[in-house]
């Protein structure tokens, strides 16, 4: 089945990018326009370029700026149900093309709602791109610009690191307590992350995400310890994590180099890309 991806129309309104300011104010986004939002990272750049006012709702991942919290939520970004999206009767869904099945694209199509759906890299020109995707789709080509300038000058802030500084090796556990315990492996936002930070992810075989176990910990033997604010609480604060099985083994848990922040912020790869690096790089020294 075809996704049904239409980021060039929408009403009366070519949703395409725009190269001069005077087209942009020339057709600029209803009022009225309703917009569902998907995933965090692009309600994040919608409001970003002044879009707030037309989110009519969003998935859960989309908590910031802190006024996102109030809007109605149509499910987790990957787990989408398309009748909660369509009881908020949106003019335009935006969302990302690896999280947007196809039948539940082709069901929007059936709904006759307008599709935006856009890629999402885990770099800094993935974001600045994203960024301006969205911004020149939605006629908002400055604030998208100015957007931008904002994300270089917090990634300026970042210390760079000495050529032959020794990277310490960090371990990513999402928790969500005991039960539920995956390290992150490579090609993931957090790996990324750490590589921006300065550091090297503690695993290298294998990519995305795998269940915990003793062995694999004390053979990463990582320097730090990473865990999302909520994961590290899920399992009691460091005092929990210090009990479960092999991370007493580890530098990490030697040292007591255990580390958290905030979910979203680490892991979004939005506008606030160059805030959450500075703080991990902070943190992983």
């Amino acid at each position: 089945m075809k996704l049904n991806i239409i980021p060039l129309a929408f009403l009366a309104l070519s949703l395409g990018a725009c190269n001069n300011n005077t087209k942009e104010a020339a057709a600029t986004l209803p009022d009225s326009t309703k917009i569902v939002s998907l995933n965090g990272s692009v309600s994040e750049v919608l409001a970003g370029i002044g879009l707030e006012k037309n989110i009519a709702g969003t998935d859960i991942t989309s908590n910031y700026p802190e006024s996102m919290k109030a809007k109605p939520k149509v499910g987790h970004n990957k787990n989408i149900n398309a009748e909660g999206v369509m009881a908020l009767q949106p003019d335009l869904i935006i969302g990302l093309k690896k999280e947007v099945t196809p039948v539940l694209a082709a069901q929007f199509k059936a709904a006759g709602v307008k599709l935006l759906l856009v890629d999402q890299d885990y770099s800094v020109e993935g974001t600045k791109k994203l960024i301006h995707l969205l911004a020149d789709s939605l006629h908002a080509v400055a604030k998208g610009d100015s957007l931008v300038k904002v994300l270089e000058a917090d990634l300026a802030k970042i210390p760079p690191v000495a050529a032959n500084a020794k990277k310490p090796k960090v371990l990513f556990i999402y928790a969500r307590g005991t039960g539920t315990m995956m390290v992150g492996g490579t090609g993931t936002a957090i790996d990324k992350a750490i590589a921006l930070a300065g550091g090297v992810n503690a695993v290298s075989e294998f990519a995305d995400y795998k269940p915990l176990t003793a062995e694999a910990l004390v053979k990463a033997n990582p320097d730090i310890i990473l865990l999302f604010d909520s994961g590290l609480q899920s399992l009691g604060g460091a005092a929990g994590l210090a009990k479960v099985q092999g991370v007493r083994q580890t530098n990490a848990g030697k040292n007591n180099k255990i580390i958290s922040m905030d979910g979203e912020l680490l892991s979004s790869f939005g506008p606030r890309l160059g805030i959450a690096i500075q703080e991990l790089a902070a943190k992983i020294k």
